[in-house]
């Protein structure tokens, strides 16, 4: 029984019941208008009333020739941007015929090994007339040589591509994981692209600084400013050292921001974030507006989509658009309500792009520049929250910049403080998920059953057909050629010369493949690895008076009798997964109520789990996965347990699906749970699985299968 809904905590933005004139006075911004410094009312004076937002959804589907298909119907639709997402192996910068990566191929994006692939996916697009964004970080050097070789070889010049490269690699050290190698070589690689691509496509951002995957990791709306624009400030600093003016570099930078419920707070964020990077690009030197000015691009919450009752999705993707422009957002996608589950299907994807539709062309709101504008409450809280973004960036200048916060985990530790906050506050009520959490009416669960979905997706067929268009590219390429290029590469990375992005291009145009080029890299400059962060201390306060978690925290002192000791659960990522906020939270709330929680590496094989459970005499893996790859390694796991003769119980969380739910089980594995489920529940059933396990021979077959589909 969970308590009653209360009034909703807000540790970083707090609003008052009443705002009133004492509220606005003094603040200098008030009277700047629109297209002007600080531009806290917009970059462009005519903002919505001269050109709407971009309607830019972000899709990949497996292949490139599903997702050309897909891309081609959107435009047809009403869409007026693309924007690539890119499968794991891909952003990692493994090639799809790696078995190290097999399970992930094509499971949260389109898969790109080649120049070919890249042709594939642009195909009858105009590439001189479309704007192309492309999330991709750590493999940014092949994936971006190849767009702009397959658009050479179709007639189209660097020079007349329009779009964005992420290349926000700073972020990828505290959130997503995609990172490939160390900070200091990343940071060479994103500044040789933003030198290459000022010089040879002008028209083409080269860094979008990301805020979204911050808050998808659990930041508050101060937490993401800050940390966004501290990595901003970082590329600001590193180009400057390397000659390039300050305004050039500010004036090719863009932002991308996600945008949650907390309607007022997500108005006031963006808002915000304008007034701030005006300053901070003025302190790195910038003097144009052009520089000064934030644009950006937002996305609808991923982490607010719920899936128990889809369908309500549909409203808090509309409230989170609605609140990205009225912050002034440049391009916008909004998510479908079927993603808490999987890719969206046809049908949610079309009511994700209309939604922006009806924005735009049925309710007036574009009709008005900046609405927000000299209200009492809006310009108090944009001010608020440009003030400790502030404070917090004086704090990460204490800490030796962006980078001393990275390497100290200070960044790390201050992300997960936060998501941890945010997950005690569902659990307990505080924070209200309707559906989730409360107002769950069980004699109405109609809109509760999963999309219907085409035939199941398969991973392994996937890589075996981009394994053989792998093959028949380097059955026509010239090796010799490709052999130097590599070479050439390897070498400019070891001795510090020579552009890395024109080098990789050289490659791209050679048939060499996204691997092949990342492991030229990976010569010089080894994997960097990370391993999953373990926090505490978050669930006894805000729970303490929840009946399930006193009842899940007996369990396990029981447990703990009857062991002598903590019992023993080993938190493992499987695959080219790097979200790690739902392990982060399950393994806090353990560790609260009294297991001992050992931590295992992302990007781990199941030998490397099996192998790291039995030394360290693990009671209960447990597996959590987000991208949806986790059929094929958990049973990989169970078979390595076998094997080596280890009794021990796998317990699975996270994205999983009916059908995913089914097949585990009757697998072996002992536990899952779904998306949403209570950490409550997760403890007391660990708790049991534990305690009848403690003698290790206990006769697993015996055990009930237990799933949990409908707490929070």
């Amino acid at each position: 029984m969970k308590r009653p809904f209360g009034r909703r905590r807000r540790r970083a933005v707090v609003l008052k019941p009443l705002y009133t004139r004492a509220d606005i006075d003094g603040l200098a911004h008030l009277d700047s208008l629109p297209g002007a410094a600080p531009f806290v009312r917009g970059p462009y004076a005519s903002m919505y009333t001269g050109r709407r937002w971009t309607i830019r959804q972000y899709a990949g589907y497996a292949q490139a020739a599903d997702t050309n298909l897909a891309f081609r119907t959107a435009l047809a639709e009403g869409a007026q941007g693309l924007s690539v997402a890119f499968d794991l192996p891909t952003q990692r910068g493994y090639d799809s015929d790696d078995p190290r990566v097999a399970a992930d191929v094509g499971m949260t994006g389109v898969a790109i090994d080649t120049i070919e692939d890249m042709a594939r996916l642009f195909a009858d697009i105009a590439l001189e007339r479309t704007s192309v964004s492309m999330t991709m970080n750590g493999a940014v050097l092949p994936v971006l040589a190849a767009f702009i070789v397959a658009a050479e070889e179709r007639g189209v010049a660097a020079a007349q591509l329009t779009g964005t490269i992420q290349n926000d690699i700073l972020k990828e050290f505290i959130v997503r994981n995609t990172c490939v190698f160390a900070p200091e070589p990343s940071l060479r690689i994103a500044a040789d692209v933003v030198e290459y691509l000022a010089c040879h496509a002008p028209r083409f951002h080269a860094l979008s600084v990301s805020g979204y995957h911050f808050q998808e990791a659990g930041a508050d709306p101060v937490l993401e400013l800050a940390l966004t624009m501290a990595d901003a400030r970082e590329y600001v600093r590193v180009l400057v050292e390397r000659g390039m003016r300050a305004d050039d570099v500010c004036e090719r930078i863009s932002f991308f921001f996600g945008v949650g419920t907390d309607f007022y707070a997500e108005i006031a964020k963006l808002r915000a974030a304008r007034l701030v990077w005006s300053m901070l690009a003025g302190q790195c030197g910038a003097r144009s507006d052009r520089a000064r000015a934030l644009r950006m691009h937002c996305q609808t919450s991923g982490w607010s989509l719920t899936a128990q009752k889809p369908l309500n999705n549909v409203v808090r993707t509309t409230v989170e658009a609605l609140a990205a422009v009225f912050g002034g957002t440049q391009s916008l996608h909004t998510n479908a309500y079927d993603e808490a589950l999987a890719l969206p299907c046809a049908a949610s994807a079309r009511v994700a792009r209309d939604t922006q539709l009806v924005l735009q062309h049925e309710t007036g709101i574009v009709d008005v520049i900046d609405p927000w504008a000299g209200s009492y409450m809006m310009e108090s809280l944009t001010a608020d929250i440009a003030a400790r973004v502030h404070a917090l960036l004086d704090e990460i200048d204490q800490r030796g910049g962006m980078v001393g916060a990275i390497r100290s985990g200070w960044a790390r530790e201050r992300l997960n403080r936060c998501a941890l906050d945010v997950q005690a506050q569902i659990e307990s009520g505080e924070r209200a998920i309707v559906g989730v959490n409360g107002y769950r009416q069980e004699e109405d669960n109609s809109d509760d059953r999963e999309p219907a979905r085409g035939p199941g997706f398969d991973a392994a067929q996937i890589a075996r057909h981009q394994a053989r268009r792998i093959a028949d590219v380097k059955s026509r390429r010239d090796g010799k050629r490709v052999s130097a290029a590599l070479g050439a590469l390897e070498q400019a990375a070891r001795d510090g010369d020579g552009n890395l992005l024109a080098l990789t291009i050289d490659c791209m145009r050679a048939r060499a493949t996204v691997g092949e080029c990342t492991r030229a890299l990976e010569a010089v400059w080894p994997r960097h690895t990370v391993a999953l962060q373990v926090g505490a201390g978050a669930y006894h306060d805000a729970l303490s008076d929840d009946p399930a978690w006193r009842a899940a925290c007996n369990a396990v002192a029981r447990v703990r009798t009857v062991l002598g000791r903590r019992p023993r659960v080993l938190m493992a990522k499987l695959g080219q997964d790097g979200h790690d906020r739902g392990a982060r939270v399950v393994a806090a709330a353990l560790t609260d109520a009294g297991f001992d929680v050992v931590a295992g590496t992302l990007f781990a094989s199941a030998a490397d789990v099996c192998s790291q459970a039995i030394a360290e005499r693990a009671d209960v893996i447990g597996v959590s996965s987000l991208s949806g790859a986790h059929d094929a390694p958990v049973l990989e796991l169970l078979a390595q347990l076998r094997e080596r003769g280890a009794e021990l119980p796998v317990v699975v969380g996270g994205n999983l699906d009916g059908e995913s739910r089914r097949m585990l089980r009757s697998a072996g594995v002992v536990a899952c749970f779904p998306v949403g489920s209570s950490v409550s529940d997760i403890v007391s059933e660990l708790a049991r699985i534990s305690e009848r396990c403690a003698a290790r021979h206990v006769d697993l077959s015996d055990m009930p299968q237990w799933s949990s589909a409908s707490t929070p």
